[in-house]
């Protein structure tokens, strides 16, 4: 079955305008920042969700993967920014560095973005509504995935990000799911009806804890932990989402020490800029995205005893400095002092986690009030895919006071 780009937008992206739960969604309730979720979100949630309840579950078996060294239940990708070499056509590819290859395979990442957008979406109608249609087909999506053996998805990335004659897969390429981090966020939700059973919930449970065990245990998992930039990020945002699902206390703790002793000192600058994203070819979205992963990271480890939102280095580095570090540039892009994207520079910013999160717990109006005015639903590809997480209902307390003050 084939699927080109143009399919793709048009049946995933047109038309959509508690112990598993953070500390951190608990404590936006506990200060007051006047925001509503729920009421903010309501009509883009249920216009979005009414849509996908015609829309049947899609997974990577729909999509032979010819160029794979894995099997029909193996995700497969390549890495995006490999191309043909003009001088040697037959052989390995050779890197163009933020130059995407439109001839990749990408037929599994669609697919696996599809379920990420469509899945916590109708659990957000679900939470918002109490309707159960939303969360029966919410709960097919998950059978399809992770639970029927003819279209499951193996529990495991070793066929991700691979270069055509060079290697079959890649560590890189486990940032390709941080779009189950939102999935794996909206699962315990479902709990509350009985669209799933129990031994459902735990053979789901199951599938996150092996994959969770492959991501700390296997070579291209320990590769990309150590990446030094948004590949690192990534890597603990991920863990942490999916060691709070599966009630790994020893991952969460290390993903904790992780943020402050790794990800903090190592890439955040004194001005709270990030370096190695600045270095890139797209060193503004690359520093929106680092931006909302760390941001994410810190909304779902903070706790009463441990709140990575007012922890800091001895030289004062922290999140705070890096949302600060950034917001001027998300609120004016004309001011950013940096080089322009190669590509995609005109379709950010968008309606970035990172401000609402922050905003939240920072009692911050500017961010809640950007935040409630940028593109919550892009259509551009390259900005979807580096958008992972959509429905903030999940996150945070959704009823929650007002938001006339944010939004007119």
């Amino acid at each position: 079955m084939r699927n080109t780009r143009r399919q793709f937008f048009v049946t995933a992206m047109g038309g959509f305008s508690g112990a598993a739960l953070s500390w951190g969604c608990d404590a936006v309730a506990k200060r007051d920042t006047g925001l509503n979720v729920a009421e903010a979100d309501r009509n883009r949630v249920l216009r979005s969700a009414h849509r996908y309840l015609r829309e049947r579950p899609v997974t990577i078996t729909a999509y032979r993967a010819e160029r794979s060294a894995g099997g029909k239940h193996d995700y497969f990708s390549e890495g995006d920014y490999w191309w043909p070499n003009p001088d040697h056509p037959d052989g390995p590819y050779i890197q163009r560095d933020g130059m995407t290859n439109p001839d990749n395979f990408v037929a599994h990442r669609h697919a696996l973005i599809r379920f990420s957008l469509q899945m916590p979406a109708l659990t957000a109608a679900w939470r918002i509504t109490s309707d159960r249609r939303y969360a029966q087909h919410a709960a097919s999506h998950l059978r399809s995935w992770f639970l029927d053996p003819s279209t499951w998805m193996n529990p495991n990335l070793q066929y991700s990000q691979a270069i055509h004659g060079r290697v079959t897969g890649r560590g890189i390429g486990v940032i390709d799911t941080i779009h189950l981090v939102e999935v794996a966020r909206a699962i315990p939700y479902l709990r509350e009806t009985s669209v799933l059973s129990d031994t459902e919930h735990d053979r789901l449970e199951k599938w996150f804890a092996g994959y969770l065990d492959w991501m700390t245990h296997s070579s291209n998992g320990v590769e990309e932990r150590e990446a030094k930039n948004n590949h690192g990020t990534c890597w603990v945002m991920q863990a942490a989402q999916f060691a709070q699902y599966t009630g790994n206390q020893q991952v969460i703790e290390y993903c904790r020490d992780r943020y402050e002793t790794v990800l903090l000192p190592n890439q955040v600058a004194p001005d709270g800029s990030f370096p190695l994203e600045l270095g890139r070819t797209k060193p503004y979205s690359y520093c929106l995205f680092n931006l909302d992963a760390m941001a994410t990271i810190c909304q779902i480890l903070s706790s009463p005893h441990d709140d990575l939102w007012r922890f800091s280095l001895a030289d004062g580095r922290s999140m705070q400095t890096a949302m600060a570090f950034m917001f001027p540039f998300i609120a004016d892009k004309h001011n950013w002092p940096h080089p322009a994207d190669v590509q995609y520079f005109d379709q950010f910013p968008v309606r970035q986690p990172s401000l609402l999160f922050a905003g939240l717990a920072y009692s911050e109006p500017r961010y809640l009030s950007l935040w409630s005015k940028l593109d919550p639903d892009p259509r551009v590809e390259e900005v979807i895919r580096n958008y992972p997480i959509r429905q903030p209902v999940l996150w945070v307390d959704p009823a929650h006071r007002s938001l006339r003050q944010f939004i007119g």
